[in-house]
């Protein structure tokens, strides 16, 4: 599995995602547009090392990645709430979790419907409290968690 990071405004939130992506086996991280990337102080002290082993590629572009993925067969999943995402815990089994790529939105803005249009998946996290949306790091690792 692939975890996609386009245009992520907070190194910490970059340094938790490395580090979380290490626990769950994710196979690679893809940092996109304006999103920071190793080496840097504020990603280093989150991801305690992880940056350091934890394979990883500067994109400009996320349309053209997930072109490229989508031509080599991936699955792309985005993790984003709105009126047609379906709940995480029911991503359908059968999907091959070593060809899919999950991507997560932007703190502020999260997914624009452009990419959401060319994704054939997305899912939510339920909610239960007031807040409708986690930290971006902190949904990262559920929904890296519930797909691998």
């Amino acid at each position: 599995m692939y975890l996609i990071l386009p245009n992520i405004r907070s190194c910490h939130n970059v340094g938790a995602m490395f580090r979380t992506a290490d626990a769950f086996g994710i196979e690679k991280l893809f940092l996109v547009g304006y999103t920071a990337h190793p080496p840097k102080i504020q990603i280093d002290k989150v991801s305690l090392g992880a940056e350091t082993w934890m394979p990883w590629e500067a994109k400009d572009d996320l349309l053209s990645l997930l072109t490229e993925l989508k031509q080599e067969g991936i699955t792309l999943v985005a993790l984003e709430k709105n009126e047609t995402s379906i709940d995480i815990a029911t991503f359908p089994s059968e999907i091959e979790k070593n060809r899919m790529a999950l991507i997560v939105g932007n703190e502020v803005d999260g997914i624009s419907q452009e990419i959401l249009d060319v994704v054939d998946y997305t899912v939510h996290i339920p909610m239960c409290g007031k807040k409708e949306s986690l930290n971006v790091s902190i949904a990262a690792g559920v929904a890296m968690y519930v797909l691998s």
